[in-house]
C-alpha cells in the first residue's frame, strides 16, 4: 500500500554533521537541538532554508531505519522539557553501555536501576546502592570507587543525582524503556495518561494510578478542582506548571545577560 512505509530521505553534509554532533552529546534538550541544526546549516549550506526540525529529523530517521537506529524525542520526567537522543533499537539492554564501562561498573548500574524501579519515588539513595558493592560481578570495587562510577553515570547522562539520591536520566528512559518493561514486568510503572514508562510521578491515593508530572500539569491545566482521571476522586497533590519553552528561553537569555554584565563589572 502506498504511504505505509517511510520515504527514504537524502543525507546531506548538514544532516551528517548534525548526526555526528548528536552522537557526541548523547542527549540534548530541544532548544540545543535547534541551535545545533542552525549551526550545521551555517557551516555546510548557509543559503539553504532551514527545515522544520520535525521534518529534518524524520529525514535522518528514514535513512537510519535500516540500521535500527533512530533519533527519539522524549520529555524530562520532572519538568517536561523536550529532549532528543540517538537510540539503538536493536540493542535495548544495558549492554549498549559496554563500550564506556567495565563489567563491574555495568553491574553497579543494574543494581542502581533495580533499586530505582522498585522504589515508590523513582529514586535510590547512594547509601543503598553502595551497600550492594560486595555483590558486583567482575573485578572487586571499593565504595569510594563506586561513588566515582556513579558520578560517571551522571556525567554520561544515564543517571541524575538530587541530594544524595539517584534516578534515571531522560536518556536512559528513552534508550532502555523496552528493556525495563521486559526485565521488570511486575515492578514497572506506567503513566495513565501517555502510557509510557514512569519512574517519577504522582499517584492517586484512592485507586493507585500514576501520572508523570508533565502529564499531571497538562491534564489538570486550568482545573480548579482536579480529580483522578480513573476513579474521579480528588487529586491531593500540588499541580506543577506546564513547561513553557518561550518562558524558558527568555529566562536563559536573562541569565546570560546578567552573567555578561557581571563579567564586565569585574
Amino acid at each position: 500500500m502506498q504511504g505505509s512505509t517511510r520515504r527514504m530521505g537524502v543525507m546531506t553534509d548538514v544532516h551528517r554533521r548534525f548526526l555526528q554532533l548528536l552522537m557526541t552529546h548523547g542527549v540534548l534538550e530541544e532548544w540545543d537541538v535547534k541551535r545545533l541544526q542552525r549551526h550545521c546549516y551555517k557551516v555546510h549550506d548557509r543559503n539553504a532554508t532551514v527545515d522544520k526540525l520535525e521534518d529534518f529529523i524524520n529525514n535522518i530517521n528514514s535513512v537510519l531505519e535500516s540500521l535500527y537506529i533512530e533519533i527519539k524525542r522524549g520529555v524530562t520526567e520532572d519538568d517536561g522539557r523536550p529532549i532528543y537522543a540517538l537510540v539503538n533499537l536493536a540493542t535495548t539492554s544495558i549492554s549498549k553501555m559496554a563500550t564506556d564501562f567495565a563489567e563491574n561498573e555495568l553491574d553497579l548500574f543494574r543494581k542502581a536501576l533495580e533499586l530505582i524501579i522498585d522504589s515508590e519515588t523513582g529514586f535510590a539513595s547512594s547509601t543503598n546502592i553502595l551497600n550492594l558493592v560486595d555483590q558486583l560481578k567482575g573485578k572487586k570495587m571499593r565504595k569510594k570507587e563506586a561513588e566515582q562510577v556513579l558520578q560517571k553515570f551522571v556525567q554520561n547522562k544515564w543517571l541524575i543525582e538530587k541530594e544524595g539520591e539517584f534516578t534515571l536520566h531522560g536518556r536512559a528512559i528513552l534508550e532502555m524503556e523496552q528493556y525495563i518493561r521486559e526485565t521488570y514486568p511486575d515492578a514497572v510503572k506506567i503513566c495513565n495518561i501517555c502510557h509510557s514508562l514512569l519512574i517519577q510521578g504522582q499517584s492517586c491515593e484512592t485507586c493507585g494510578i500514576r501520572m508523570h508530572l508533565p502529564c499531571v500539569a497538562k491534564y489538570f491545566q486550568s482545573n480548579a478542582e482536579p480529580r483522578c482521571p480513573h476513579c474521579n476522586d480528588y487529586w491531593p497533590h500540588e499541580i506543577p506548571e506546564v513547561f513553557d519553552p518561550e518562558k524558558e528561553r527568555e529566562s536563559g537569555i536573562s541569565k546570560s545577560n546578567k552573567k555578561s554584565l557581571r563579567s564586565r563589572q569585574h
